[in-house]
């Protein structure tokens, strides 16, 4: 944290629970000189990465569909939504994580996930970097039914879907999920299929 014109005066913990919620009380200087004291609530779930998988040869992407309860209670009428796998951090670094991941949630086992992108998804509130990954796979991948963990409650749905169906189920609304659009569209920028 190097910006002369930030000054952080007191960081307030409203929430520890799931994950961490501060109120940041802060004083900015603006472009005229003058400072001027603020107040932000910060998120820090922590960093996580998320993976598209594809298959050039079968023209297919493997994407997953779960239950994610704030899209619930935001108008997603039944709150399942269609997603690339994804994951968050914890103590691993991005690559071990995505690995990891994508044989919980997915049942193909990776080795080389290529990073394309490191991207904020929502720096007016939430902390959090997500790592961005593609990875091509094949039937001989699959170790597993996937579906994630138990423990964490997870119960997920692996959905292997044809390439430009996935990209018209961006543009008729089916997908939502912002990192799922991203990997689709930079496949398609990328003419990864």
């Amino acid at each position: 944290m190097n910006n002369p014109k930030v000054k952080i005066k007191k960081i307030t913990n409203l929430s520890n629970d799931w994950y961490k919620l501060d109120k940041v009380n802060f004083d900015y200087q603006l472009i005229s000189g003058k400072w001027q004291n603020q107040n932000r609530e910060s998120y820090n779930r922590g960093n996580g990465a998320c993976i598209l998988l594809y298959n050039s040869k079968e023209n297919t992407v493997v994407l997953t569909k779960q239950f994610r309860m704030p899209s619930y209670l935001n108008g997603n009428d039944d709150g399942m939504l269609i997603e690339v796998c994804a994951g968050l951090l914890d103590e691993d670094d991005p690559i071990s994580c995505i690995i990891k991941e994508v044989e919980e949630e997915t049942g193909y086992r990776i080795n080389d996930p290529i990073k394309v992108l490191e991207v904020y998804s929502s720096p007016g509130a939430v902390t959090e970097i997500i790592h961005y990954f593609i990875s091509e796979y094949n039937s001989r991948m699959k170790i597993s039914e996937g579906g994630g963990k138990e423990e964490e409650t997870e119960e997920i749905e692996v959905l292997e879907i044809d390439f430009n169906s996935a990209l018209k189920m961006i543009d008729n609304g089916i997908i939502k999920d912002a990192k799922t659009i991203i990997l689709l569209q930079y496949a398609k920028l990328h003419n990864l299929l």
